[in-house]
């Protein structure tokens, strides 16, 4: 599968590995369009895909990490990059921290947003059934779809999370959805979870679990699962953040990521 990417930076230009942007479940390449550019500022290279059934990237009935990790891999070696630092968001979290397991050699460093190498909380269900419920022959604007999402999620942030992916379609389809959303659906399980790890070995470089303070998908609990597979792994904490940690609190966010880009010696093994 050939991946749909944004390229911030030149590549050919690079003095460093790229950093490689991956969003989470439902979302897109553009989630990162805020953070990116500040980035590049920064003297990096950022390379941020759509993954598979997401975006602008093809849309496929098959939807699991190794996958996901197989799509990224093929993306690497077709621009011809032999080391990333790939950064990513709740799902594109574990997309990266798979990546690094199974492909080592293809990762410099890793960071993982809000995110465990653990089963996640399932709070999508209410999500896809919203969504699916969501008749896109008889809506008329996006306005109609956030006032119907509204009368099951309350989130306006996440309202306006969901809907960059409602597209308008042609005179007879009306709106349409750009994620593949019973794919999804139906591999949720699968996404909520992690893979098993028989084939994989702990990754030995440098790793940051940058997760919000006030969100629970990073706890004490999951600690040892991440220091057993991530041994040379930081934990930091996001004052005043949860899940959405790059969109709640940027200069936070940014500032603890460019400090550990910027470190150049391997900490020993511990949990901060």
């Amino acid at each position: 599968m050939q991946l749909h990417y944004r390229l911030y930076g030149d590549l050919q230009a690079a003095a460093k590995p790229p950093l490689m942007l991956l969003h989470g479940l439902l979302g897109s390449s553009s989630n990162w369009a805020g953070i990116a550019p500040r980035l590049v500022e920064q003297g990096h290279v950022c390379l941020v895909p759509d993954l598979r059934n997401h975006g602008r990237s093809p849309q496929d009935h098959h939807m699991d990490y190794p996958l996901m990790a197989g799509d990224l891999l093929r993306l690497l070696d077709n621009l011809e990059l032999e080391q990333v630092v790939p950064i990513g968001h709740s799902m594109g979290a574990k997309a990266a921290m798979w990546l690094a397991l199974s492909y080592a050699d293809r990762v410099d460093r890793l960071v993982a947003v809000d995110m465990a190498p653990v089963p996640s909380p399932n709070r999508f269900e209410p999500i896809f059934d919203a969504l699916l419920s969501l008749d896109l022959q008889q809506i008329s604007s996006r306005q109609q779809a956030e006032e119907y999402l509204a009368e099951s999620l309350a989130s306006p942030m996440l309202r306006q999370y969901l809907l960059q992916n409602l597209l308008p379609g042609d005179e007879q389809q009306g709106w349409r959805w750009r994620v593949n959303l019973r794919v999804l659906d139906a591999a949720l399980e699968q996404i909520l979870d992690f893979p098993p790890l028989d084939a994989v070995s702990a990754f030995q470089g440098d790793a940051l679990f940058l997760y919000g303070a006030e969100s629970n998908y990073v706890s004490t609990e999951s600690a040892p699962s991440i220091q057993r597979l991530f041994p040379f792994a930081r934990l930091r904490a996001v004052p005043g953040a949860g899940h959405w940690v790059y969109a709640e609190q940027p200069e936070a966010f940014l500032a603890a990521l460019l400090n550990f880009l910027d470190l150049g010696a391997k900490p020993q093994p511990k949990i901060c």
